[in-house]
């Protein structure tokens, strides 16, 4: 099963103006904004290296907050404007980023060694793409350049975690304490400003953040130069080769409900090429858009070994041909390239190109391995363990010719009072009732979690009397959705449920759509965990 437009959205996209995975759409264009995008397909492909982010290195240690007398690494990272060389044919783009790169330099850090970053704004007075003023959170009383950092996919205290309304302006400085207790993952930080998140990470703040462990080291995967991560992301570019993000035609209400660009960036390069030997590597692929769905694969149709998602490695390899992603999911494959030395392979998506592979006639031996056991994780609960169950609703509201005025989650605004108030060291199982005809891939701030199964309902009668008939058999998770999440895909017309143990810390966090577009517009609320 993979997410599917809406009615609405399939409305919006044709009278869009940009290309969507092969086909032609138009989108209505503020009158400011008539320069059209470029078409990427007509740029020549693989004529730039792939890149590869920075490793952070410390500026000096602090204390602890919570060990007296014992020193953590700290980091200062700045958010700054860029001009980003995106392909070799177009004009440098201005962008924003962390440090000097796009994605971000890689923070990473070993499972409980914690870590103090300021993330220090240093971003212009004003914002280059359009912002919304009558969504919440973003009015004209604000200042237009605001900025929070997430870790998403962070065990982490409440007041590091970015919540969306803590925000900085230029000249000041977020400090945030990353204990990292938990599992080796990919995680990855980002904005998370209330009202304007879309934005900020369409200008291109985004980075990654690897937690490792002993039990992972001992496994002996590729690791090194033939360890690879792979943020992949999409974006409009207008004719100089700057980002174009497109608008509704109301210009007091420019918001629009998705985003799609055609142009399909790995590491912040349109098309790039990697050079590799004929051997394993270890590909860290990251799903980093607003709004796209991928379908990740090997040109060839080759099989992989999918070794890990969001939050930990996989109990055992899944063989795969490919890997569908929402924004926000992650998933580690291991590609053997040995069987084609000397050749050249494509990842692609829906069989849209997104990174070459020149594969060498020789290379170093190799002494990775893949085992058939990757993680035993300890005993954690079962759905028997939950105290409560939740029953939440995904709800899009329409205007009267069935456009999208937005979404909300249990049909309640950020306002709101908080409705959820789970008790730390307590598990719950949170049922998510996707009434809206969209997939909305849902994330939990905080916690890790496992998808239960899923189960088609007929939502005509939830919605017009509250009852749910299920019109299908429940669905377990796929194998690649096996283990650890913090993401996962609500598909419309179903309930997905989640069992969640919430630990770690007390404290406000939020829960949200991943799809920017649709949590910039209120698809967000607040939770809180409570003592018992």
């Amino acid at each position: 099963m993979f997410p599917h437009l809406s009615s609405s959205r399939r409305a919006f996209l044709r009278n869009a103006s940009y290309a969507i995975a092969g086909f032609q759409v138009k989108i209505p264009m503020d009158p400011a904004q008539q320069q059209l995008a470029i078409n990427a397909s007509t740029l020549a492909p693989f004529v730039d290296p792939l890149p590869l982010p920075p490793v952070a290195m410390p500026s000096g240690h602090r204390p602890h907050p919570q060990k007296p007398g014992e020193t953590i690494p700290y980091y200062r990272i700045a958010l700054r404007e860029q001009k980003v060389k995106v392909h070799r044919d177009l004009p440098p783009t201005r962008m924003w980023s962390f440090g000097d790169s796009f994605p971000g330099p890689v923070l990473e850090t070993r499972s409980g060694q914690a870590m103090i970053v300021d993330w220090e704004n240093q971003l212009p007075a004003r914002h280059f793409l359009p912002i919304d003023h009558s969504l919440e959170g973003a009015g004209r009383d604000l200042p237009e350049v605001r900025a929070v950092v997430h870790l998403h996919g962070g065990r982490t205290p409440p007041e590091s975690d970015g919540y969306p309304e803590n925000w900085t302006v230029p000249g000041q400085t977020q400090t945030c304490f990353y204990p990292s207790g938990q599992d080796a993952a990919l995680l990855f930080y980002h904005d998370h400003t209330m009202g304007i998140n879309r934005l900020n990470i369409y200008a291109g703040l985004q980075g990654f953040f690897i937690v490792r462990d002993p039990r992972e080291d001992d496994l002996h995967l590729p690791s090194g130069a033939y360890e690879i991560p792979l943020m992949i992301t999409d974006r409009l570019f207008s004719g100089d080769g700057q980002l174009f993000y497109p608008v509704s035609p109301d210009p007091g209400k420019p918001w629009v409900p998705e985003v799609y660009g055609d142009a399909l960036l790995a590491n912040g390069k349109l098309l790039p090429y990697h050079n590799v030997e004929p051997r394993k590597y270890r590909l860290r692929l990251m799903n980093g858009s607003n709004s796209r769905f991928y379908r990740f694969a090997l040109s060839n149709h080759a099989a992989f070994q999918v070794i890990a998602n969001d939050q930990a490695l996989l109990a055992a390899p899944v063989e795969a041909h490919r890997v569908p992603l929402a924004p926000a999911e992650r998933a580690d494959i291991v590609v053997d390239f040995a069987p084609f030395a000397g050749s050249n392979i494509e990842l692609v998506s829906a069989a849209s190109p997104i990174l070459q592979f020149r594969v060498a006639k020789q290379g170093a031996p190799d002494a990775s391995q893949v085992p058939a056991v990757l993680h035993q994780p300890a005993i954690r609960p079962r759905e028997q363990d939950a105290v409560r169950t939740r029953r939440l609703t995904l709800d899009e509201h329409m205007d009267k010719v069935q456009q999208s005025m937005g979404m909300l989650l249990n049909n309640t605004p950020w306002m709101a009072p908080v409705t959820e108030k789970p008790v730390l060291n307590t598990a719950e199982i949170w049922e998510l009732v996707n009434l809206t005809q969209d997939s909305h891939p849902i994330h939990l701030h905080l916690v890790r979690f496992k998808i239960l199964d899923r189960r088609p309902i007929d939502t005509f009668e939830y919605m017009s009397k509250g009852v749910v008939r299920f019109t299908g058999p429940a669905l377990p998770p796929e194998p690649l959705e096996a283990g650890w999440k913090d993401t996962a895909r609500a598909d419309s017309g179903m309930i997905t449920r989640i069992l969640v143990p919430f630990e770690g810390y007390a404290g406000r966090y939020v829960w949200h759509c991943h799809i920017l577009e649709h949590e910039d517009n209120e698809m967000m609320r607040p939770y809180e965990v409570v003592t018992g």
